[in-house]
């Protein structure tokens, strides 16, 4: 039997796709919340320094990505077939690069980096925002089920359901333009 403890903060981030997986294949798990002081004693313990790490009987397994699919692969949300299991990776993978590629943009909306945020968001985050959303339409027109691939729900299809779950409470109109997604 295996024990299963996700650490990461008090908040949904990119824990929460892994905390959707756990409650859709009906498994139990510990869902340690970190608090900030606790953090800087528990850093120095995890295998990168940083989180999600999930631990499964003491063994534990940085970096969300890599936890959500060694866990996707074990309840079966990856696809049916290997044809599957790679669209669903380039759906993750097209989603890794719209967050890498907006990254500029946030900083600057946080205050981290100087600049107008107004600018920002039509140099970084508009043409990213277009390229994902276009493919996304295409995925999902193309499977006409619902899902982006496949007859089921994915791993791909939690990770972006919570991004734009977050961004349709930040900015409702923001997916007028793509009635698929």
């Amino acid at each position: 039997m295996f024990h299963y403890k996700l650490y990461y903060f008090d908040v949904r981030g990119s824990a929460e796709p892994i905390r959707m997986l756990f409650a859709l294949a009906g498994e139990k798990f510990e869902d340690y919340r970190v608090n900030d002081e606790e953090w800087t004693t528990m850093k120095a313990k995890m295998p990168n320094g940083r989180m999600p790490v999930l631990e499964i009987n003491g063994l534990q397994i940085a970096q969300s990505a890599s936890i959500l699919r060694y866990l996707a692969e074990k309840f079966g949300y990856t696809g049916k077939t290997l044809i599957e299991k790679a669209q669903v990776d380039a759906c993750y993978e097209e989603f890794r690069d719209f967050r890498y590629e907006i990254h500029r943009f946030i900083t600057v909306l946080r205050g981290k980096r100087p600049g107008d945020v107004k600018e920002a968001y039509l140099k970084w985050y508009v043409p990213a925002k277009k390229r994902l959303f276009n493919f996304l339409e295409i995925m999902l027109r193309k499977n006409g089920t619902g899902f982006l691939v496949g007859d089921s729900v994915t791993y791909a299809d939690l990770v972006i359901a919570e991004y734009m779950n977050v961004l349709f409470r930040e900015r409702p109109n923001e997916l007028d333009a793509f009635p698929e997604v």
